[in-house]
């Protein structure tokens, strides 16, 4: 092969690998590969970073399939676990097994809440991909506005609100939510 040929092969073959990397659902792929074996490590920011004094004032409300609404005025004392995602999101899925393990682990504890809501409020979408993943988490839809604090056009996005109504930690995009550092940290949230 002469030299020539080997130099288009090779940028044809980096111009495929930037592709696969730009395109989300490769992306998302690509992460979550990288994260099972511990070089993907995203981390949720730290609560100083994030504007503390948002709260949950504006009486935000999530509603369920059965009709029930929750609102987040009525569950200040407890830790909350929000999840912003879509059934066609494929970060959204991506990070979903995770979560359902952090529900898992924690679902027993009074003082903690999961809210996660399907961003387009499609609950046949949502309750099929569900079954289809065999997943049994507690999923809501919007019920009034989402303060743009809590999410700003990017989905996945996490928040997990402390028991004084306040955000506590925000994370835009694909996470692992089965570490133990995650659930250590909500269990913390419960002391204080």
């Amino acid at each position: 092969m002469n030299p020539k040929t080997k130099k288009i092969i090779g940028n044809s073959v980096f111009v495929v690998i930037i592709l696969l990397l730009l395109w989300p659902t490769s992306r998302a792929y690509f992460q979550q590969g990288l994260m099972k074996i511990g070089l993907f490590k995203p981390t949720l920011e730290e609560p100083e970073k994030i504007d503390s004094q948002i709260s949950v004032q504006n009486n935000i409300s999530f509603k369920n399939d059965k009709g029930e609404i929750v609102n987040m005025n009525d569950l200040k004392g407890k830790v909350v676990f929000i999840n912003f995602w879509a059934t066609w999101c494929p970060p959204c899925i991506a990070e979903m097994p995770s979560i359902a393990t952090l529900y898992e682990r924690l679902k027993g504890n009074s003082e903690v809440v999961f809210l996660i809501v399907e961003i387009e409020g499609e609950s046949e979408k949502a309750n099929k991909f569900m079954t289809r993943k065999q997943l049994n988490l507690p999923v809501y839809y919007p019920n009034s506005q989402i303060p743009k604090e809590w999410l700003g056009g990017s989905i996945p996005t996490t928040l997990i609100i402390n028991k004084h109504g306040e955000i506590a930690t925000k994370h835009e995009g694909l996470a692992d939510y089965s570490r133990q550092e995650v659930s250590d940290f909500i269990i913390e949230l419960t002391k204080k």
